[in-house]
């Protein structure tokens, strides 16, 4: 079995031409200043922006985004509710409040309080106090309650990622990559939809001290609502996003820049060229034909594939001609056929990043072929085998 990759000709009409992929060497679309960044469409999954996505950096406070991840799960399964309370321990108080000079809710020591606010004093107050009596509560203890991350995060796929503390303050080992952060943000989104908002809370007041939401991009009337900041004297200073303007929603990452101003333009600059760049295409409608995979001992020669659903995608408004696509499938696919079967994808590139995946399907059932049919397959695939 081989990958087989066909160029996608409906594309022609939407570029102009079909060129190669470009090389690593060759410039993105857009520059900014991070290191690593990261940025996709959430409505069609296109990647809009890819730069060091792997790269692994010090989470800082948006740890506290697996945190919160894992008191929402809870709660989802019935093991949490917002009126549970949680009492402060010294180590609360002394690691996370007023006297570690960090970012707090200054919870007073001895006190009980419910985990609604807890939860709106880690999310609005980046509060390290509040992230610490909550790992107590549920797990014990820090060390025990990042088990718990970990493991969520394996189960979500964030296979850069790992956690050492519930608030995100340094801790040797303790990495994320902005591609795992898009995707837990992605994730907040459209799991918890009740708490998501949470997110976009310009401040809170909390044992009467009113502290405002730390992330600068939802002072900027541009959509903002989420999600996170961080900084380490290390790697400099980090944010993950999102803004929802005009119907679509869009999901950003970025770190290692210079400053909390730097931090905060660059990822403006972004997301306004994200929203403002591209072009909703619909390539094929709901049920349309999209190509077709050569097949193996079958009684036609192909299988024709189909999306599920209609199938669109973003194209760059300039730069059209940088769009590549190409049906990608093992093969040739073994008949008989059932129809619905997932044969391949189809891949978008921009430029050197590979954009969007869409999974193929069987459009149609392809029987076993007649004994002649076979042995003539049987023939060609040896000889092409030969040449690989």
């Amino acid at each position: 079995m081989f990958l087989k990759m066909r160029a996608f000709p409906a594309l022609l009409a939407l570029a102009g031409t079909m060129l190669l992929i470009a090389s690593g060497a060759e410039a993105q679309i857009f520059e900014t200043k991070a290191p690593q960044a990261y940025m996709i469409d959430a409505g069609t999954g296109t990647i809009l922006f890819s730069k060091e996505p792997d790269m692994p950096f010090p989470p800082a406070s948006m740890a506290k985004l697996m945190t919160m991840e894992v008191v929402f799960h809870a709660i989802r399964e019935g093991r949490l509710s917002l009126e549970d309370t949680f009492k402060v321990s010294e180590h609360a108080w002394r690691t996370g409040g007023a006297m570690s000079r960090g970012s707090t809710m200054f919870a007073e020591l001895g006190s009980s309080i419910r985990l609604d606010d807890l939860i709106k004093g880690v999310i609005v107050q980046s509060a390290n106090d509040g992230c610490i009596i909550i790992a107590e509560g549920m797990a014990g203890s820090e060390e025990q309650f990042a088990e718990l991350m970990n493991e969520r995060a394996r189960q979500l796929g964030l296979t850069g990622s790992i956690f050492k503390n519930p608030h995100g303050l340094p801790a040797a080992g303790q990495v994320v990559t902005a591609r795992d952060l898009v995707k837990l943000a992605q994730h907040l989104f459209q799991e918890y939809p009740e708490f998501y908002p949470y997110f976009s809370m310009p401040d809170f007041t909390w044992n009467k001290i009113f502290q405002r939401n730390r992330n600068p991009l939802l002072r900027m009337d541009i959509g903002a609502d989420g999600l996170s900041t961080g900084s380490t004297t290390e790697s400099g200073f980090a944010i993950v996003g999102s803004i929802n303007r005009n119907g679509r929603r869009l999901f950003l990452a970025m770190g290692g820049l210079a400053s909390d101003n730097e931090r905060a333009e660059e990822a403006r600059k972004m997301l306004e060229w994200g929203m403002r760049a591209f072009d909703m295409t619909e390539l094929f409608a709901d049920g349309e034909v999209v190509g077709e995979a050569k097949t193996y001992g079958g009684e036609k020669s192909s299988v024709a594939l189909k999306a599920h659903g209609p199938l669109s995608i973003l194209i760059p408004s300039t730069n059209r001609d940088r769009v590549i696509a190409r049906i990608v499938y093992q093969g040739p696919v073994v008949a008989p056929v059932e129809e619905g079967t997932r044969i391949g994808a189809l891949r978008v590139w921009i430029g050197d990043t590979m954009s969007q995946e869409t999974p193929l399907y069987a459009a149609e059932p392809v029987g076993t072929g007649t004994l002649s049919q076979r042995a003539l397959d049987a023939i060609e695939e040896l000889a092409i085998g030969w040449l690989r």
